[in-house]
């Protein structure tokens, strides 16, 4: 599956998500927030975690999450219950342990990610942090209108 992120003008991106199981699909234009897409900082952590059922698998499986719109066919539902029950606990576990560590990352507070306890530990934290590294020098070389393509 390839995950292109579009650097916009005026702090914004997109993303387009191509051959995953189902349509592919679009997130439209949206703000980056302090460091790096919040996307980009799940794919670099589940990556460097080895996280096999998070956000973007479940995206590669099938399941389309709020937001993402079909590429080609406007009128085709992307919806997948079934596929997010699979990995609900899984994604959400993941969502958790990645909002944890880019918040800490990017010198936000962590405590209102839903734990007061890293939901990482030391060894997982420090691979996190040097997949956010890496991420924030590839987004930071793009210019605008540029795209960063990852391969999942």
């Amino acid at each position: 599956m390839e995950i292109l992120f579009v650097k916009l003008p005026g702090n914004r991106y997109e993303v387009v998500v191509r051959g995953r199981r189902g349509p592919d699909l679009r997130l439209p234009a949206r703000e980056i927030g302090p460091t790096i897409p919040h996307d980009l900082a799940h794919a670099a952590i589940e990556r460097a975690l080895g996280i096999d059922d998070g956000f973007w698998s479940a995206i590669e499986r099938g399941v389309t999450f709020a937001g993402f719109e079909p590429v080609t066919r406007p009128h085709e539902p992307v919806g997948n219950v079934t596929g997010l029950r699979r990995y609900g606990a899984a994604c959400t576990w993941a969502a958790l342990a990645v909002s944890w560590a880019h918040r800490a990352w990017s010198g936000q507070r962590t405590i209102d990610c839903g734990s007061y306890r890293p939901p990482l530990d030391e060894r997982q934290l420090a691979r996190a942090y040097s997949a956010l590294d890496a991420a924030r020098a590839c987004w930071a070389a793009l210019k605008d209108g540029e795209t960063l393509c990852w391969i999942w």
